[in-house]
């Protein structure tokens, strides 16, 4: 355990140097190197598939879900998409350093509010390896050095995709520890990065709930955090049932396993009779479990009947919940006793009946006529996502640069004293 605590804080205290130095780097500086890693991840995309192959193995012996296997396999398109992030990532506008308000007192003195990093961040995440692209670009662009801890299932993937950032960094003088990866796979290593209040500023769990949960619970350090996706949409009796058809299908089916994909679809009554049967069809298609009410199943007759704790749950996988409701008082009602606060979306030609829902629901992103799954830092245009938050104090929903930096206030004066 001595040796774990001195791996630890040596990692911890390397990084905190190292962000020293990315904090006061120039936008260029930084931009060539997220364009190193772009040219990196195109020359060694042989040797990411084949590290990626020892995982996928690996997790094929262990006999991971399908669904897991899936977020951990980088194809040839993922990993161009990986490629495409960092590449938008280093053409978006630097965070660090920008004027937010400036004023000036009656005692002549200016006062300006100036963007800053956070510091050092701890990012701990389970399963998907493109997630080790997307933190470390995102937190070297904002000006910030981060620690990975992935979990183990992706490790050798891990380990290369980190290993390709430390030779950009290497290349162009930059401290390496910039962008750290943590190789013990010792789960008690968690635990001893969350006590390092002194040296790590924030930390982001990406994973599970119980992930989370635990280290919501455990941290001295301010932890970013969403606990569950339980996203909804409403077909609302004014829909345009072909949109909403299509739109229901692309949020359930598309990536089951993501945290935006819909988890329950809420249909009110009028046009339940129209609606249901044809989507029922499509999702025995799709080869989708259905659990609904008893309304729902007069129109779905397949479909599984609805127990207790199938509205607020997070299936991860081909399983939607359904419930036809009489308006959309009960919809908004629904969402607010059964949601997570991740991303809820209205079906709606009604203008009125959208502003509604946007103004009633209080999730971190509202949709209105479309899927739930564009709910995502890279759909949002910020290159990619550190994760997304369901908190309300200090970053909401996904999280690009700017939910990356704070600020500090600069006062200058002509000599000012304070009577």
């Amino acid at each position: 355990m001595a040796s774990l605590n001195s791996y630890v804080l040596d990692l911890a205290k390397k990084a905190k140097a190292a962000s020293q130095v990315t904090a006061s780097l120039p936008a260029s500086k930084k931009n060539r190197v997220l364009l190193e890693v772009v040219r990196l991840l195109g020359r060694k995309k042989n040797a990411l598939r084949r590290e990626n192959e020892k995982d996928l193995r690996n997790a094929r012996k262990k006999k991971l879900s399908p669904v897991l296997i899936d977020r951990l396999t980088l194809t040839p398109k993922r990993i161009e998409e990986m490629r495409e992030g960092v590449r938008m990532v280093a053409g978006l506008h630097d965070p660090i350093g920008r004027v937010l308000a400036a004023w000036r007192r009656p005692n002549g003195l200016k006062i300006s509010k100036v963007t800053v990093p956070l510091g050092v961040i701890f990012i701990i995440y389970e399963s998907r390896p493109n997630v080790t692209s997307e933190c470390a670009s995102l937190c070297f662009k904002s000006g910030n050095a981060v620690i990975l801890r992935g979990g183990s299932e992706a490790f050798y993937s891990n380990q290369i995709l980190a290993n390709i950032y430390k030779q950009a960094l290497r290349k162009h003088r930059i401290p390496e520890a910039s962008v750290s990866f943590v190789t013990d796979t010792d789960h008690r290593a968690i635990d001893l990065f969350l006590q390092l209040e002194d040296w790590l500023n924030l930390v982001i769990p990406r994973g599970g709930e119980s992930l989370i949960r635990r280290v919501a619970r455990r941290s001295r350090i301010p932890v970013i955090k969403h606990y569950k996706g339980v996203c909804h949409l409403y077909v609302d009796e004014r829909a345009d049932l072909k949109q909403a058809l299509r739109v229901a299908l692309n949020a359930k089916c598309q990536r089951p396993a993501t945290c935006n994909a819909m988890e329950t679809l809420l249909v009110h009554q009028k046009v339940a009779p129209r609606f249901l049967p044809e989507l029922g069809r499509e999702l025995k298609k799709a080869r989708c479990e259905v659990r609904g009410d008893r309304k729902t199943r007069q129109f779905i007759p397949w479909a599984k009947l609805a127990g207790k704790g199938d509205y607020g749950k997070e299936f991860l996988d081909r399983i939607l919940a359904v419930r036809v409701v009489p308006n959309l008082d009960t919809a908004i009602e629904h969402i607010q006793t059964f949601g997570s606060a991740h991303t809820d979306g209205i079906l709606t030609r009604d203008r009125a009946a959208a502003r509604r829902f946007v103004e009633e629901v209080d999730s971190s992103s509202v949709m209105v006529n479309a899927s739930t799954r564009f709910s995502d830092g890279f759909q949002y245009g910020f290159g990619a996502e550190i994760g997304i938050s369901t908190d309300k104090i200090h970053a909401r929903g996904p999280m690009g640069l700017e939910g990356l930096t704070s600020y500090k206030y600069v006062v200058e004066g002509r000599g000012q004293t304070r009577e």
